[in-house]
Parts: C-alpha cells; structure tokens; sequence
C-alpha cells in the first residue's frame, strides 16, 4: 500500500498537506483544478520535493528520506522527456542502463518492450519520426524496462486526441493489471480514467478534498467540486 501521512511541504506563496491510502496494484486518478497541488503530490511521492514533516511510505517501507533514485517508482511526465538525438530503442534503453551498453538479455528486454506497446520494428527511428502517441508509447515502454512496483503519471496523455488518450489509459491499465503496479495518474479528464481506476482523489488548494470509488467522487455535491465541474 501507498501511504501519504499527514505529508506536509511549504513554499513563501503555497503550502500542501496530503492524506492519502492507495491499495498495492490499485489505480487512483487525480483530479483537480490546475495549481491545486497533484503535480506537487507526484514530486513528494518521487522525491522530488523534501516535506517539511508527515511521511510517504510503499509496502511497509518509508521512502520519506530516501533519494529519488533509490525509490521504488518511474514517473511519465507531460512531456515523455525522449532524447531527440536517440533511437526509440535507445531511449528505451536508458532505463536500464543510462550508458547504454546492454547486455544481450537487456537488447531482448528492449525488443520485448517495443512489441509489448505496439511499436515492434521501429526502435530504429528517432523521436521526430514518430507521432506522438507513439512517443508516449516509447515512454511507457522504458517504465516497463525500469521494472519498479509504483509507476506515477503526471499528465502525460494531455496532448494528445480523446480517442488516442483512451488507448493510452487503456494501455496503463492494463501493464499495470499484468504487472501488479500501483499507479498514481494525475489527470485533466476524469471521465477518461473513471472507467480504470478504483480510486479518484479530488486535490484542491494543496489538500486530498475527496477521496474514494469514482462515481461516488465525481457524484459529490461540495463546494470544491462543484466549482472545478462548473456544476
């Protein structure tokens, strides 16, 4: 289980404070206006971002002092941060070895990979030769490679049509299912991952303002809510 506790931060102009169980293998959404603090929540939960106090914990373990890298997590962010200068199969490879020199077994991983996205047989092209779908795919494809139980996804299917944004969700979902993942997606439209996700956490003003089952979240008739739906 995914443990925020009473997880505090402060800046001179914003300041957090986040409650939040996510159950090992489950998918919980967040939604909420922009600024309301889910990026910050997925920093906190990456390390990216130090708490002045409150802990996170994963499975029993508390992550709270440890560096992003010894982290049990990958992260997609808006931007699939592809280097352009890369193959599709090289990028995806940075996840297991940021030099590069795989081993045979790691090539196949690759491959493997590639095929498991629906890109088999363009690990040769570059990222400009690519749509984008397909580059978010060769993002989802190197956090596959990495391995790690907590996958977090901070918006990273914005950009992208309604339809190609489903499939994308649908392809997180089911990794995840396959793989036993806990994954944490922030997200700008929550009827696209009600469908997949067994939690939705409503984020507002740096807090979790609602937090349960999907329908029961975007059912709720409070104040926050009703201004975020424009109900």
């Amino acid at each position: 289980m995914l443990v925020l506790d009473r997880l505090a931060l402060t800046w001179p102009d914003f300041s957090v404070l986040y409650d939040l169980a996510v159950p090992r293998g489950a998918l919980c959404s967040l939604i909420g206006p922009s600024g309301g603090g889910k990026t910050t929540l997925l920093q906190a939960v990456a390390g990216f971002a130090r708490p002045v106090s409150g802990s996170v914990s994963f499975d029993g373990v508390d992550l709270t002092r440890l560096p992003p890298a010894d982290r049990p997590l990958t992260i997609l962010f808006q931007e699939h941060n592809l280097f352009p200068h890369l193959t599709a199969a090289q990028n995806i490879g940075l996840g297991l070895d940021p030099r590069l020199r795989l081993t045979a077994l790691q090539q196949r991983q690759v491959e493997e990979a590639l095929a498991r996205v629906d890109l088999a047989g363009l690990g040769r092209r570059r990222p400009a030769e690519l749509s984008g779908g397909q580059r978010q795919r060769v993002a989802i494809a190197r956090a596959i490679v990495r391995d790690k139980p907590l996958m977090l996804l901070d918006e990273p299917f914005t950009g992208l049509d309604p339809g190609l944004r489903q499939d994308m969700i649908a392809l997180v979902d089911t990794l995840r299912r396959e793989r036993g993942l806990t994954v944490l997606m922030a997200i700008h439209t929550p009827a696209d991952a009600a469908t997949v996700s067994e939690l939705m956490a409503f984020i507002d003003e740096g807090r979790v303002a609602a937090v349960g089952p999907p329908a029961e979240v975007l059912a709720m008739r409070i104040p926050a809510l009703d201004r975020y739906f424009r109900r």
